[in-house]
């Protein structure tokens, strides 16, 4: 309970604490004065309500955002219009939410709305930057967990990732970075060893890899991303006041940036002293696999396992079956062959036998050498010759 609470305490701190600006995935809090609704889509209320069943809800309904308010009600919506509905402080949206203690979900008169995509298993991004949650995010992520996100942003030298907030299980459970042209593995993290700094790949296309097991679940993770360009270099460039070419840029300019995104990270993370970068251009050492989804498990190698024994079994049969066909059928073509030539020789055995009945017992030379003899010794006829 103490851990829970600890957790659930950061959690709340996170969302309230800070500038709206700063918090990921959380949009603001709005006033909703019900003439038109902040969020015109589909509601419903529930007094098991928390931030991600709301989220959840309008997700696969297909709505880009999800609010909540008074703690019970969920709406559902694409865009706010600020005009009628300004944005204020985040203290207006601290009512508790009734299905968790831990959570803001708005206020009276007051919505707080979030992104829908915070908590999604997967998605593609495309964006210079953006926020990038754990499965089921800010509720314990799920058992057998298998999540792939793609940062792929072009014309971009390096992407930098900033872990906001992390807490894995145990060492089965993991997060990946991964090359997105290669797959190979450039990062990995678990309860063991979390990313305790800033995150630089180089290249434009990157994959998040996300897994669990079925056991122990935890609070997952919050990360935020940020591309860099050329014209961030160039920019760069023109504050140092240095004309480098792009790779002594890429490894000034990369601190610089940095310390921006640190900034609002050390805000939520106990405030750390230090800073470094971690620029990795490849992998750290051999993976121990090409892909990530090799780590689902042995029930699925064991799947694909019994499928390739199906497909082998399934061809043996099909083979044994054209083996058999083809040999009935050539077992007929031969005895259909040989059926005239048997039949051509019973009738000419037959039309001989009326005229010659001898032949069939005897030689052609012993039936010369019989009727000579025939002629010689009339009284010895043989009884198989006719008078």
């Amino acid at each position: 309970m103490k851990n829970k609470s600890h957790v659930g305490y950061s959690l709340l701190k996170a969302f309230l604490a800070l500038p709206n600006y700063s918090v990921p995935g959380n949009l603001g809090c709005f006033r909703d004065s019900g003439d038109p609704p902040t969020l015109s889509g589909s509601s419903e209320t529930s007094n098991k309500l928390t931030i991600q069943n709301c989220i959840s809800f309008c997700r696969k309904q297909r709505y880009k955002l999800a609010g909540m308010e008074s703690g019970y009600a969920c709406f559902c919506g694409n865009e706010v219009e600020q005009r009628d509905h300004g944005e204020s402080p985040s203290m207006e949206c601290n009512h508790v939410c009734f299905g968790e203690h831990t959570q803001p979900c708005g206020g009276d008169g007051w919505v707080i709305i979030f992104d829908t995509r915070v908590g999604a298993c997967g998605g593609n991004y495309s964006s210079p930057s953006g926020v990038i949650y754990s499965p089921d995010f800010p509720d314990k992520y799920g058992a057998g967990r298998v999540c792939y996100w793609t940062i792929h942003v072009s014309g971009a030298y390096a992407i930098l990732f900033n872990f906001t907030f992390f807490e894995i299980s145990d060492q089965t459970d993991m997060v990946e970075l991964l090359d997105g042209n290669n797959n190979q593995v450039l990062a990995r993290f678990d309860w063991r060893s979390p990313p305790r700094e800033l995150v630089n790949v180089t290249g434009d296309y990157v994959i998040l890899y996300f897994y669990s097991d079925r056991t122990n679940q935890a609070q997952g993770f919050a990360l935020l991303y940020q591309a860099l360009r050329s014209q961030d270099t160039r920019a760069m460039e023109g504050e140092g006041g240095e004309d480098d070419d792009a790779e002594d840029v890429s490894s000034t300019a990369g601190p610089q940036l940095a310390g921006g995104v640190t900034e609002r990270s050390n805000s939520t993370s106990n405030g750390r002293s230090s800073q470094i970068l971690y620029v990795i251009t490849s992998s750290p050492g051999k993976p121990e696999h090409n892909m990530p989804g090799q780590w689902a498990g042995r029930g699925e190698i064991t799947s694909h396992s019994a499928m390739w024994t199906i497909y082998a079994l399934a061809a043996l049969l099909i083979l044994t079956v054209i083996a058999m066909v083809a040999k009935l059928l050539l077992h007929m073509t031969v005895k259909s062959q040989n059926i005239p030539t048997v039949s051509g020789s019973d009738s000419c055995s037959q039309s001989t036998a009326s005229s010659e009945p001898w032949i069939i017992l005897y030689r052609p030379s012993t039936i010369s050498l019989f009727k000579k003899k025939l002629k010689n010794h009339h009284g010895d006829l043989s009884p198989l010759v006719g008078n």
